[in-house]
């Protein structure tokens, strides 16, 4: 334990031993006005005088040492005593992308996905967020972040933009900037460059903490290809795979019009199962409470966050010194005017 105001004990110690000094000195001058008295050894001598001017010191030591006793814990206390701790505090490593078709026939589940994870975002203690939408060209909302109270604000912001609520259309400006709709392997590979490299040429991972996290990417498309992607879904997962991202894709659409692999509810669902995903079609009721479970699945451990330097305030022992001394001075304050 430490004092953060060290000096105060020594100041209350000088202004203790000032007082003290005062006492004494107006002890002499009151004996010096004092006059003899004659027999009074008569009354000393009895039994009872000698008992009761000893209790009567025994109470004044008593009091002595309370006296001293209060000074000193209250002094400690006025000095602030603080113990110093370095912590690492822990933090889980899952980092969460959301990955949302901003095209007109998103709006319900993209509403649906956005309003779940703000849920899920006052729960999240050391888990990072980050939220982008795309349909010809992809805006980035927010970067994967910890800051949960901002996070739910734009969440909410994004529930009321896909609802439709009157004035909040804006926020989905700059998606249709560009040719096409829905060119899902653009606004993917856009997705995943919220997430830092965790692989050298060499193949090793120069971010010791970006390769332990856990990475998941949430994608709600209406897999509707409309235009030309620069880059393929195909190209897009890969890249997904490379950065060990996982992709869970949601599709409200899955129109296929066979179960051949050509189709495009299966070259999504292909592509998400190669990064360790899954794939979830709108009319799966667990389609949503699936991808929150397997997303909460991948955090296999806590990290350590960066040493912290803790000051806690102790002022428990020096206050309960006080207060018993307090206490123990009344007490023969009482007993001394009996």
């Amino acid at each position: 334990m430490e004092l953060m105001f060290w000096w105060v004990v020594p100041l209350a110690l000088l202004a203790a031993a000032a007082f003290g000094w005062a006492v004494v000195r107006s002890g002499r001058k009151d004996n010096a006005r004092r006059r003899p008295a004659a027999h009074v050894d008569r009354l000393t001598t009895l039994p009872e005088y000698q008992a009761a001017l000893r209790r009567h010191r025994r109470w004044l030591a008593v009091a002595a040492l309370a006296c001293a006793s209060l000074l000193v814990s209250t002094a400690v206390a006025a000095a602030r005593p603080v113990e110093l701790t370095t912590t690492r505090p822990e933090q889980h490593n899952r980092d969460i992308m959301l990955c949302l078709d901003a095209s007109g026939s998103m709006s319900s589940a993209d509403a649906a996905v956005v309003d779940v994870f703000a849920g899920l975002a006052k729960e999240f203690d050391g888990e990072r967020i980050g939220l982008t939408i795309f349909d010809s060209t992809a805006i980035q909302v927010f970067p994967l972040t910890d800051d949960y109270g901002y996070a739910q604000e734009q969440l909410n912001l994004a529930r009321d933009a896909f609802d439709g609520k009157p004035g909040s259309s804006g926020f989905l400006d700059g998606t249709w900037s560009g040719r096409g709709s829905s060119l899902i392997g653009d606004g993917l590979a856009s997705c995943l460059n919220s997430f830092a490299p965790v692989r050298t040429e060499a193949g090793s991972a120069p971010d010791g903490d970006a390769a332990q996290r856990s990475r998941s990417l949430v994608l709600a498309t209406d897999n509707f290809l409309s235009g030309e992607p620069i880059m393929t879904l195909a190209e897009a997962a890969a890249l997904a795979k490379d950065r060990a991202v996982r992709v869970y894709a949601l599709n409200p659409g899955d129109f296929d019009y066979g179960s051949g692999a050509d189709q495009p509810g299966a070259q999504l669902k292909a592509a998400a199962e190669s990064t360790g995903g899954a794939y979830y079609a709108l009319d799966n009721p667990d389609a949503i409470p699936g991808i929150v479970a397997a997303v909460e699945e991948t955090e296999t451990a806590a990290l350590k966050g960066a040493p912290r330097a803790v000051v806690s305030d102790e002022p428990g022992l020096p206050l309960t010194a006080a207060l018993l001394s307090g206490l123990a001075l009344c007490t023969a304050l009482w007993r001394l005017r009996l």
